[in-house]
């Protein structure tokens, strides 16, 4: 009985481990680096140090409105303009995110274009974020597990919560 209970165990961690290697390399395939990174355990604790942090999330409206990550701001990727960002101190610390770090990384890059000088990009977005136990929020403000996951394809990372997607 115990070896079975161990061979269980080892499957269910091996493909945690595959699917955690596979989404690592679909993230690293789709970035430049152009935007400095910043984990989701990183994010973490500079969220309990300075929970006024600037937090942008560059998804679609229908992505937001079903989670985000609390005291985040919507910016539009499709529809981004300067003017989202007015009043933000070119110095302030901002992270910006996405669903797994592709559109943020373009909307820091404008960021920088713009003279912003301290911005960090969430490696593997929202996705990462839930799949690493951490909380996000519905538009109510309270706890949810569903993620939008922005179409059936990109579902297959999200491996913790609800998958949503049109």
């Amino acid at each position: 009985m115990f070896r079975w209970i161990l061979l269980v165990f080892t499957i269910v961690a091996c493909n945690d481990m595959f699917a955690q290697q596979d989404f690592d390399k679909k993230v690293k395939s789709l970035l430049n680096n152009t935007v400095p990174q910043i984990t989701s355990s990183e994010l973490d604790t500079l969220l309990q140090k300075n929970p006024n942090l600037i937090l942008l999330d560059t998804r679609s409206t229908e992505e937001y409105k079903v989670s985000k990550i609390a005291s985040a701001k919507f910016i539009d990727y499709d529809d981004f303009e300067p003017q989202m960002v007015q009043g933000i101190d070119k110095d302030e610390q901002i992270v910006v995110y996405c669903s797994v770090g592709y559109r943020s990384e373009k909307i820091g890059e404008k960021l920088q274009e713009m003279g912003y000088n301290n911005v960090l990009n969430l490696y593997g977005g929202i996705f990462d974020w839930k799949n690493t136990d951490h909380v996000v929020i519905n538009e109510n403000q309270q706890p949810t597990d569903s993620v939008h996951t922005y179409n059936k394809n990109w579902s297959k990372y999200l491996n913790k919560g609800v998958k949503v997607y049109d």
